[in-house]
């Protein structure tokens, strides 16, 4: 018996592939795993159509292209997950609005790797006019070029996403961000699902996964308890760096 056991070849089907692109048959991809399916001028033209939405005088016509679940992702000293899904992302950018504010400087760029669309903006706001809101943001698509995650940084040599002072568009190895490591952006759809065993398995070995995961089960209740926790002076914090 011992030696017929031996002679069947084991089955390493359940087994976790090593390639990110492999996750559950592609369903579990990275986005790193797309490549552009658009012009270069069409990602950059969705970031700029963006920030078309946070300026008080949108008109709520010829904003960005969104998947139906766009997830937005600001690094601390924001409030880290500030919109899942399309609709609660309007809702959101419309409280945003409230505050005066424009958008006047804006540097948007293609990229051949993800996120396609990277940007450097300066916000201005009315109660802060002496003072500029300098923001890094990227942007990450799917096959159809529906924005799929938004993930923004104050723009100083404390807060980009490299450690790298010169590397100004995160280009290089020592970045740090979170949408090249949710599992699901990479496939043709780019659908993140909170539940997959994918999606545990990235959350159960990387807390800024794990901390995604628990603010998208319950995206309102832990905005609006950042909102509250961030105070009178989360502007100041988060546009001087």
């Amino acid at each position: 018996m011992l030696l017929l056991l031996a002679c069947v070849p084991l089955d390493t089907s359940i087994e976790t592939p090593a390639d990110p692109c492999a996750l559950g048959d592609g369903e579990g991809a990275v986005s790193t795993c797309l490549s552009p399916t658009q012009t270069d001028a069409y990602y950059a033209d969705q970031g700029l159509r963006y920030f078309d939405t946070l300026e008080t005088g949108f008109s709520g016509e010829g904003g960005p292209t969104y998947d139906a679940w766009v997830a937005r992702w600001e690094w601390p000293p924001w409030l880290k997950l500030t919109g899942y899904g399309a609709e609660d992302m309007k809702t959101v950018d419309a409280i945003i609005r409230l505050l005066p504010t424009t958008v006047p400087e804006r540097d948007c760029r293609t990229f051949t790797t993800q996120p396609f669309a990277r940007c450097r903006v300066s916000f201005l706001y009315e109660e802060h006019p002496d003072q500029p809101c300098p923001i890094y943001e990227e942007f990450t698509f799917d096959d159809a070029g529906e924005i799929t995650f938004i993930e923004a940084w104050t723009d100083t040599a404390a807060l980009r996403p490299s450690a790298d002072a010169d590397d100004l568009w995160a280009e290089g190895d020592e970045v740090h961000r979170l949408s090249t490591k949710l599992p699901g952006l990479g496939n043709a759809e780019g659908q993140i699902d909170l539940d997959s065993p994918w999606m545990q398995d990235a959350a159960a070995a990387d807390p800024d996964v794990a901390d995604f995961l628990a603010r998208a089960n319950d995206f309102y209740g832990m905005w609006l308890e950042a909102y509250e926790a961030a105070g009178p002076d989360v502007f100041v914090e988060g546009c001087s760096g």
